[in-house]
């Protein structure tokens, strides 16, 4: 049954049915969840909400409120979804992250230089890649998707296609998709802009805005991307949609076909998303990068009418609303470097502290894991900052070891 409480009177044990706030003011992994701890008990306080719904069938009453203490949490079965324990760390993995991230530019480099010269494209030359990919995403995503961030503007184009693949990879493990699935979406999402190598240079790159008839030439690289693609032996329907369908949007007004809605397969939709995101957050000659944060508020603002608004929160869950590289300032006026995803909620991940901000001097280079501080700690993410203000690069604080 569902009740609504004052905040003072919620309890580890209960049942949060719904908090009353926007989904990315409260920073938790679901909307709906079983109060297990102290700290996201107090975190829900701090919030600023006067009151709640709880859900007494799946957890504690008022009137029958069991005391419990951290080393007594309560018997619950897992959540249906939840997220298997980690399999290696990110200090272990970031070694095969790295590797395969330069290998799979490679491929994508070869591949798009085959489609120029008009050859068909050889997909056991992207299946090895790919596979490596969801082998590391599967053991820890937090190393290859920290590798996302590392950019090099003349190589836009390549790295583009490898970060879309990780991104989709990690999205499509997070929506729990059979493995086999995972790898074909990795392959489409690889060489979804396979067709940009027909487009002329001067339009590719220009520095300013498009004309209408330029346009309509860039547009044409879907088409293209679909036409070499579709020749390709063995090449699987879930990749084929990934790259047909990553520019249309859920009112009809993308392209190349204008589909709207269930017309678009969810492979589409999904790779629209990540394919916005990647885009918005790169520097390019005719623009400059948004930070993470900002672009997955984007995101949710254009929910609904260009991408679906559950894929969306999904994939927010999936990369953390301060996302793998992201630069952040603590309350405490320390700088630091988003080096792991969230444990226990989307505003509690595992910071890479290196500055005193408020007296600009270095620290020693310490990693603290938000979800796990010591009673009473205030300490939280306040704000993304901009890397260029503070001269920093999070790339290379992301390959330290500590």
């Amino acid at each position: 049954m569902l009740k609504k409480i004052r905040v003072d009177q919620l309890q580890t044990g209960m049942y949060v049915h719904d908090l009353h706030c926007d989904w990315m003011e409260h920073g938790f992994l679901r909307p709906r969840f079983l109060l297990k701890t102290d700290t996201h008990l107090e975190q829900i306080r701090q919030l600023g909400i006067h009151e709640l719904t709880i859900d007494t069938k799946k957890g504690q009453d008022l009137s029958n409120l069991i005391s419990r203490t951290e080393d007594q949490p309560p018997t619950q079965p897992p959540e249906s979804g939840s997220s298997p324990a980690r399999q290696a760390s990110p200090t272990d993995e970031r070694a095969h992250a790295k590797r395969i991230h330069t290998e799979a530019i490679d491929v994508v480099s070869s591949l798009m230089t085959d489609a120029r010269l008009g050859q068909q494209i050889d997909l056991e030359r992207a299946n090895p890649v790919i596979g490596e990919m969801v082998d590391s995403i599967f053991r820890n995503q937090d190393a290859l998707l920290g590798l996302t961030r590392i950019r090099n503007m003349d190589r836009y184009t390549f790295e583009h296609s490898v970060n879309v693949a990780v991104l989709m990879v990690s999205f499509a493990r997070s929506l729990e998709l059979d493995r086999p699935l995972i790898q074909d979406i990795g392959i489409g999402a690889l060489l979804h802009d396979l067709g940009k190598t027909l487009v002329p240079t001067a339009i590719l790159n220009k520095p300013g805005r498009l004309s209408d008839e330029e346009f309509d030439v860039m547009r044409g690289h879907v088409v293209h991307s679909r036409e070499i693609l579709a020749v390709a032996p063995g090449i699987p329907a879930a990749a084929l949609a990934v790259a047909a369908e990553h520019h249309e949007r859920l009112d009809g007004s993308g392209y190349p076909d204008g589909k709207a809605g269930a017309a678009i397969s969810r492979y589409g939709q999904m790779a629209a998303i990540v394919d916005i995101y990647d885009a918005i957050t790169s520097d390019r000659v005719y623009h400059k990068g948004m930070e993470p944060p900002l672009a997955l508020r984007k995101l949710l603002e254009w929910s609904g009418q260009h991408v679906d608004p559950q894929l969306v929160q999904q994939f927010i869950r999936c990369v953390g609303i301060y996302p793998v590289g992201t630069l952040v300032r603590l309350r405490s006026g320390r700088l630091g470097v988003v080096v792991e995803s969230s444990r226990e909620g989307l505003l509690q991940p595992v910071v890479r502290v290196f500055m005193d901000a408020d007296r600009r001097r270095y620290l020693a280079v310490q990693d603290l894991d938000l979800s796990r501080q010591r009673k009473g700690s205030e300490e939280r993410i306040e704000r993304a900052e901009s890397p260029e203000q503070w001269r920093v690069n999070p790339a290379e604080l992301l390959q330290m070891r500590c």
